[in-house]
């Protein structure tokens, strides 16, 4: 094998985290930025293959729970946003808008002709459009619960890009629910939040702390926003989905009525819930280490990678069809119901060049096979949760009937190491002076405060801090009980949890 560098990826996590990580988007070849619109990115097909999983993982708990897929209108009148002016304002500064529909020559340039009436944004958001829709489709109690999922593109107009984490344009979906009570929609909002927190626990292996988001952090228009706030490994913190609680707000604005049981009309209430490619950037940064990304393999575009070793031309056929006969005997074995992802790198490249580009990538298992490897009967194993070198020399049919269990050890393994890390960068914290001392750290990690402050004090703490709420646990362990406020002195019904964010 070739000899690998000090680090895969320069710089190392501990010398310039940030840099680290566009650095290990380049190196396992997930994405790029797009030259030629600022602020956007192309993914590439191993990052698409990342969130291809994500998709199909989500879509059926959604699913499961009773929600349907649609799609609506890229394109949102100006006039449905100022309905909800609440709503409009926490996204003004982030619309593009679409002022023209056609383009003509003039003066061998093309430049933009035929004013639109009205002008259209380009949807930062869909809660407007589709309670446009919701209004057309719901008349009766009969036709609720209405539950809708879209998966689509948005645009938010973002001036500090960072693929994955924050884009101009990215992917996501988007649920948006209407109910005939407010007890009904509640439970909706906390479902799909609960969905979020086993989606990111059992399939990303990332652990997060579910809970409800302070008012200054609230979703525009809603009434409650609950959040899953992940650690990364630089010790902030990334909002990994939310799922809203909207009232009636929008369905006052959109016009969503329907008749009820007992003949009156009645305003629905709604929901709304998304993720995002962020999620992608969440991963990388829990999981990665400075020889690249480490995919859990629930979600991993290729679970197991063979890399054939035929260091002569003889070697080459037979090398080949050992590696194409335990290719298709992995690929008969079942992982969590699936059958396990399986490939041949067979590549006219060095076999140490191949391992390394996969251990960038982040394969969770990577098998080599070469000539003496043949004669033993054995193959050379690598789990990506371990050392480059670490490898266990083992018999193909060990290898196949072990396969499903060393995939799940992996995935513990990446969930356990990341709760280890949550839980000792994780402290209660019960004074101003240890909260300012605490956030002075350019690596600080998550405080549990008691805390009673209002909107306006926790903006003033973000500026002066750049901290700010994540969330008001939904754990009783990590609310804990009543106390103080550190900066009001007013009581507290338990704490909350702060942070620096992405």
């Amino acid at each position: 094998m070739a000899k690998p560098p000090k680090n895969a990826v320069s710089p190392a996590r501990a010398e310039n985290f940030p840099e680290w990580y566009q650095q290990v988007i380049r190196a396992s070849d997930m994405a790029e930025n797009a030259e030629d619109v600022r602020g956007c990115m192309v993914i590439k097909p191993w990052g698409y293959g990342l969130w291809e999983n994500i998709q199909k993982h989500l879509d059926a708990m959604f699913k499961e729970t009773g929600h349907k897929n649609a799609y609506f209108p890229l394109l949102i009148p100006v006039s449905y946003l100022e309905k909800e002016a609440s709503h409009v304002e926490g996204f003004a500064t982030e619309c593009a808008v679409v002022t023209h529909h056609r383009l003509e020559l003039k003066d061998g340039k093309m430049v933009p002709s035929g004013k639109l009436t009205e002008p259209y944004v380009i949807r930062p958001t869909s809660e407007t459009i589709i309670g446009a829709a919701f209004a057309r489709w719901v008349q009766s109690h009969r036709d609720l619960p209405l539950l809708i999922n879209q998966w689509a593109n948005v645009m938010r107009w973002e001036m500090r890009p960072r693929m994955f984490l924050r884009t101009a344009e990215f992917l996501w979906q988007e649920g948006h629910t209407a109910h005939a009570t407010k007890e009904e929609a509640v439970a909706e909002t906390k479902l799909m939040h609960g969905v979020y927190a086993k989606f990111l626990r059992d399939y990303l292996a990332i652990p997060s702390i579910p809970g409800e988001k302070s008012e200054a952090e609230r979703f525009p228009g809603a009434l409650n926003t609950y959040t899953v706030e992940a650690m990364v490994q630089d010790k902030k913190a990334i909002q990994a989905g939310t799922s809203h609680f909207l009232g009636q707000n929008f369905s006052k604005a959109a016009g969503i009525e329907f008749e009820s049981k007992e003949g009156t009309r009645e305003l629905a209430w709604t929901t709304s819930w998304g993720v995002s490619t962020r999620l992608i950037g969440t991963l990388i940064m829990a999981h990665g280490d400075d020889d690249g990304v480490i995919m859990p393999p629930r979600v991993a575009p290729t679970q197991v990678m063979i890399i054939p070793v035929a260091p002569k031309p003889e070697h080459e056929a037979p090398v080949f069809e050992a590696c194409d006969k335990l290719a298709a005997e992995l690929k008969a074995q079942q992982f969590h119901g699936e059958n396990i992802s399986v490939e041949v790198d067979k590549r006219d490249l060095g076999g140490g060049v191949k391992s390394w580009e996969w251990i960038k990538k982040g394969v969770p298992v990577r098998i080599e096979i070469g000539p003496r490897d043949l004669e033993k009967g054995t193959v050379a194993v690598t789990r990506r949760d371990r050392g480059p070198k670490d490898k266990d020399f083992l018999p193909n049919a060990d290898v196949v009937a072990g396969i499903s269990e060393t995939l799940q050890s992996i995935q513990d393994a990446l969930l356990s190491r990341a709760l280890k890390f949550r839980q000792e960068n994780t402290v209660e914290i019960d004074s101003m002076d240890a909260f300012q001392k605490f956030f002075a750290q350019e690596q600080s990690g998550f405080a549990l405060v008691h805390w009673a402050g209002s909107a306006e004090d926790e903006d003033k703490l973000g500026k002066d801090l750049k901290v700010t709420v994540r969330c008001i646990p939904n754990d009783p362990k990590l609310r804990g009980d009543a106390g103080t406020c550190i900066l009001t002195g007013n009581p507290a019904e338990g704490r909350v949890v702060f942070a620096k964010s992405y």
